[in-house]
């Protein structure tokens, strides 16, 4: 049985801009959590791609990359992820190939087949054509042979790119990526924070079907878990209602900056939106030292998780920071 202690602890950040913030403060703050992060022993922070979003700064993912990685020293920094239907593979290989050359063995590259946005928005991004199942894997493969060392001959090289071998880990919160991931022999991460319905259902057909690789003889498994950590129960379900606000208005439609938090807010809700958010949130872990470290080593028992992605919605960047803390403490890291 895996411990906390064995796993690994990494973190998913949004980059969410804050009521009463700018983008200019969301940003500072990402770089501060980062480093604490790297403080506290985190393997790897990633960042993911949106677009027109009010609340989330981190549509330009790559460049947001490199000024992680510029702030940190050891964590590996990536992508969780790049949403590869809109871009070109030769692009994303030569971005992601020129932070591995200026951050040597610690860029990833996480890939997704959704788009990230909504319709009008995929338009702006010129993806006028309808995406096919086989599109995704064929990307998926170009993007492997641009960033392998260029064959003698080949037309189109990724320059930089070409023989940085940056890691390329799929997402997935269905069972498609699991499925490819499995076949490419790839690292595979689930989007258990905001889609944990299909979780061990993926994982099962991710362990089952692996093909091992050159650079990944085992199956390697990553699991989002949204998290709010605090002294007491009841302060962090407190701070939690900034995470269930933000999640409401996921589901309604009604996006913006991420608010500050309210005392019971779920209490004030009708039934089917409370059911709606907990379902959502199925995999969340909310409360003190002890409720995080049984909730953790659940999550654990359950997925056999190799390690565990933090994403941290807390309105207070310093109490997000002490979040961070005190499930590293949890864990057995800090």
């Amino acid at each position: 049985m895996k411990t906390l202690l064995d796993t690994a602890l990494s973190m998913l950040d949004l980059v969410a801009v804050r009521e009463g913030g700018t983008v200019a403060d969301a940003l500072a703050i990402a770089l501060r959590t980062a480093q604490h992060a790297e403080g506290l022993g985190f393997k790897r922070y990633w960042l993911a791609e949106h677009h027109n979003m009010l609340g989330i700064a981190s549509s330009a993912t790559a460049v947001l990359v490199g000024h992680i990685a510029g702030g940190t020293q050891r964590m590996r920094v990536g992508s969780g992820g790049v949403m590869l239907p809109n871009h070109a593979p030769l692009v994303v290989a030569e971005a992601f190939g020129t932070l591995a050359e200026l951050y040597p063995g610690r860029i990833d590259l996480g890939l997704g087949r959704a788009p990230g946005t909504d319709r009008d928005t995929m338009r702006a991004l010129r993806r006028d054509r309808t995406e096919s199942e086989q599109d995704f894997p064929r990307d998926v493969a170009e993007l492997q042979r641009l960033l392998a060392p260029a064959e003698p001959g080949q037309r189109i090289v990724a320059m930089p790119g070409a023989g940085t071998r940056v890691p390329i880990w799929l997402l997935g919160s269905s069972l498609f990526s699991a499925q490819l991931a499995a076949e490419r022999g790839l690292p595979y991460a689930f989007a258990s924070h905001f889609a944990p319905r299909m979780l061990l259902q993926a994982l099962q057909i991710y362990r089952h079907h692996y093909r091992p690789s050159a650079e990944w003889p085992r199956p390697y498994v990553v699991i989002g878990v949204p998290l709010i950590a605090a002294p007491t129960d009841e302060e962090a379900e407190f701070l939690a209602s900034s995470t269930y606000q933000r999640v409401l208005g996921i589901l309604t439609n009604q996006r913006g900056r991420l608010p500050p938090p309210v005392p019971d807010f779920m209490a004030g809700l009708h039934p089917p939106e409370r059911a709606a958010i907990a379902d959502f949130l199925a995999a969340a872990v909310v409360g003190g030292p002890a409720a995080v470290r049984a909730g953790l080593q659940s999550l654990l028992d359950a997925s056999g998780a190799d390690e565990l992605m933090l994403v941290s919605d807390v309105f207070d960047p310093a109490l997000r920071l002490r979040s961070l803390s005190l499930a590293a403490e949890a864990m057995g890291h800090a």
